[in-house]
């Protein structure tokens, strides 16, 4: 019955949150279930309301029925990701987010999102893909059927996240109503509504992994030793693992193997077509270089140039000259090393299924598999792999491409860390190159010196929203 998804206005509830020394008011409703039939006590979501809308007032110029509709998630590494809430202390939280937001006076609705480690009561696991997205989906379906009840302008719905939230947040846009998800919400007993959203924000999405190796190795492929931090078992504290450096070598086998991968990318990059924004084809050639290599150097040379304007010392990193104050070159292999390369070979789709993208593409009997055939062809275990049609369905560019058919957000704002090396910078540049080819609203670009990260930006991000939404 879908009256068990009707929201009542009763749960609101007053609440307070300090922040900068000033009190901010707002109404709560906590814990609410979004799916009739859920399957992990994860499905719940909570709803945060400028306390001023109580009354018929106004913040920022928006009222109860025109504010936006903010839906963060708090998924990393396709983990469960909890609903989120501003007092919420424990690891994952966007709590600071939720706070400007609501000094913002937006409308907060954040939902729990299952993740690979998601069991039911019975410790079964449900949370392989496509629950993320279908979480996701089912909760701006509850939003959308409960839009005479919910403050907030439902046409204004804009989703965030990081990383494999950041995914999330991309895939909720490129694939509204897409038809792949139906059994699925259905089974749930989501409720009968639309889940298309009206606006993007995705700070460095993992994304697009089934062709993330050979970008990765496009760009690192001749810088062999790596490094990363990974969880230390047993550390856990607030929710959060202790994390430690390890680092590694690329063997013989393993550069090899990064050839034949950064070989395959020119050949998925130039069946793309793309193009810059004077026309201009942008190709790999075999060897990786070309107009799209040249994109990239632009790219990061502009985010340069944009830190060395604010005084900001550029040369932490190898590469760039500077003459005259302006940035007049930059020698990518040299940037790449001194940035580092973070992942062995395959980067996602690793050949002995250790990766949390293996465990994604898991079910309740098989924990993981391969979501590629070319790991599947070398891998060192045992493995299955997975329906290629699942793996196209949770990428973005699936829809983008017109692969399947999806109603699209018209307006999306990417950021991907000039520091990050968790995906290849190619990943998210052809997401944001097919939007603009595609004529949508992209606002992108390489900030200087972060790495995997997001929410760094939040003045930046709100004055997008308001200026999408005024």
């Amino acid at each position: 019955m879908t009256e068990t998804l009707i929201f009542d206005s009763d749960w609101l509830t007053p609440e307070q949150i300090q922040m900068d020394g000033k009190t901010i008011n707002y109404l709560a409703a906590h814990d609410i279930q979004y799916v009739q039939h859920p399957v992990a006590p994860i499905q719940r979501l909570n709803v945060f309301v400028p306390a001023a809308y109580e009354n018929g007032g106004t913040v920022n110029g928006y009222t109860r029925d025109t504010a936006p509709i903010f839906m963060p998630n708090t998924v990393g590494g396709y983990f469960p990701g909890p609903a989120d809430d501003p007092t919420r202390t424990q690891w994952p939280n966007n709590a600071a987010t939720i706070k400007q937001a609501l000094k913002r006076g937006y409308v907060v609705i954040a939902a729990g999102l299952r993740g690979h480690t998601t069991v039911n009561e019975s410790g079964q696991r449900v949370g392989q893909a496509p629950a993320f997205i279908v979480d996701m989906k089912a909760a701006v379906r509850y939003v959308k059927y409960n839009q005479a009840r919910l403050p907030g302008n439902v046409e204004r719905i804009i989703t965030n996240g990081t990383s494999a939230g950041g995914a999330t947040s991309a895939l909720m846009g490129a694939s509204g109503n897409a038809k792949f998800f139906e059994g699925a919400l259905t089974s749930l007993g989501a409720a009968p509504a639309t889940d298309d959203i009206f606006a993007v924000s995705a700070y460095c999405p993992i994304h697009n992994l089934e062709h993330a190796d050979m970008a990765y190795e496009w760009q690192f492929n001749g810088i062999n030793d790596w490094n990363r931090s990974q969880p230390v078992a047993g550390s856990m504290k607030n929710g959060r693992p202790k994390f430690e450096s390890i680092t590694g070598t690329l063997s013989a086998s393993d550069q090899s193997l990064s050839a034949d991968l950064k070989r395959q990318f020119s050949d998925y990059l130039n069946g793309l077509q793309l193009h810059d924004a004077n026309g201009q084809a942008l190709t790999v050639s075999p060897d990786g270089t070309g107009t799209f290599q040249n994109y990239l150097v632009q790219l990061l040379t502009d985010s340069a140039q944009a830190a060395l304007d604010k005084g900001v010392d550029i040369h932490k990193y190898a590469g760039f000259t500077v003459t005259n104050g302006k940035v007049t070159g930059l020698d990518l292999k040299a940037y790449l090393t001194s940035l580092t390369r973070m992942k062995a070979v395959p980067a996602f789709d690793q050949l002995d299924l250790g990766s949390l993208e293996n465990r994604l593409f898991g079910d309740a009997t098989v924990l993981n598999r391969h979501f590629t055939s070319f790991s599947q062809e070398h891998t060192t275990v045992t493995a299955q792999l997975a329906e290629p049609e699942l793996v196209e369905a949770i990428n973005p560019l699936t829809y983008l491409t017109g692969k399947q058919s999806a109603k699209m957000a018209q307006h999306w704002r990417i950021r991907h860390g000039a520091a990050d090396r968790d995906t290849s910078f190619a990943i998210p540049i052809i997401l944001a190159t097919v939007l603009q080819n595609q004529g949508q609203d992209v606002d992108f670009a390489l900030p200087w010196d972060i790495p995997h990260s997001g929410d760094y930006d939040l003045g930046e991000l709100f004055a997008w929203i308001d200026g999408l939404c005024k």
